[in-house]
């Protein structure tokens, strides 16, 4: 139902749509480059603007009562069915959040192990792996920065299931699987470093990462070690 243009373009910061559903507390549009809140990433904030009018986007979810349409969580009164008005990301947020998605797949090509939790949010990213084996917080950092350094290009592209059914050890998240029924998945590849299924929303270039510290190494569980990743 709506069209997910964060998909192709995650730069993109703006847009026109139309108002094809209201639900309780928010709209479903036609349109949208607003993420809604999955795969580990927290959903996209900003404004719905209407004329002089302006809405808060406090949240983006997935829409339950529209199956495929993108929910936009507002503050106030909402607009009406069929009103034309644009949406407007805070930029800062995003920006955090395509940093923290893309460095997360830089901790995956350090630390081959199977994920079994994530969370991204714009002040810290974190990581839940698969082992009883221990984490050394310096050599972690070292290879964050050094991926970062070599600034290795970051592009997505869709592959059909039966490719992916091919290659099973692209799917690395034991928590969060691929969907399926679709007839294609989208596929995240940072060149020469890393290639999983992923649906979020990342930065053209590890270069455009920044600085990162690693702010916790925690032992969850007997079989879970997990890294938690903030800004230097």
């Amino acid at each position: 139902m709506t069209d997910e243009l964060f998909r192709d373009d995650a730069n993109l910061l703006h847009c026109e749509a139309t108002v094809v559903a209201v639900e309780e507390g928010g709209v479903v549009l036609d349109r949208t480059v607003a993420y809604p809140l999955g795969g580990g990433q927290a959903g996209d904030t900003g404004w719905l603007v209407q004329g002089e009018r302006r809405w808060r986007l406090t949240d983006t979810r997935k829409s339950k009562a529209h199956p495929g349409g993108v929910l936009h969580l507002l503050e106030g009164e909402l607009p009406s069915l069929g009103a034309a008005v644009s949406v407007e990301l805070d930029a800062a947020r995003r920006q955090a959040h395509r940093r923290f998605h893309t460095a997360t797949h830089l901790l995956c090509a350090l630390l081959p192990y199977p994920v079994d939790g994530c969370s991204i949010t714009d002040t810290y990213a974190r990581l839940d792996f698969h082992t009883d084996e221990p984490f050394d917080k310096a050599a972690i950092e070292a290879g964050l920065a050094r991926l970062v350094g070599e600034a290795h290009p970051v592009r997505h592209r869709w592959i059909d299931e039966a490719e992916l059914d091919a290659n099973p050890g692209l799917v690395r998240s034991m928590s969060v699987q691929p969907p399926r029924g679709l007839g294609r998945v989208r596929v995240l590849e940072v060149e020469g470093v890393d290639l999983q299924p992923c649906g979020g929303t990342h930065v053209d270039s590890t270069a455009d990462i920044g600085a990162l510290v690693v702010a916790k190494i925690e032992k969850k569980s007997a079989k879970t070690r997990r890294v938690v990743l903030q800004f230097a």
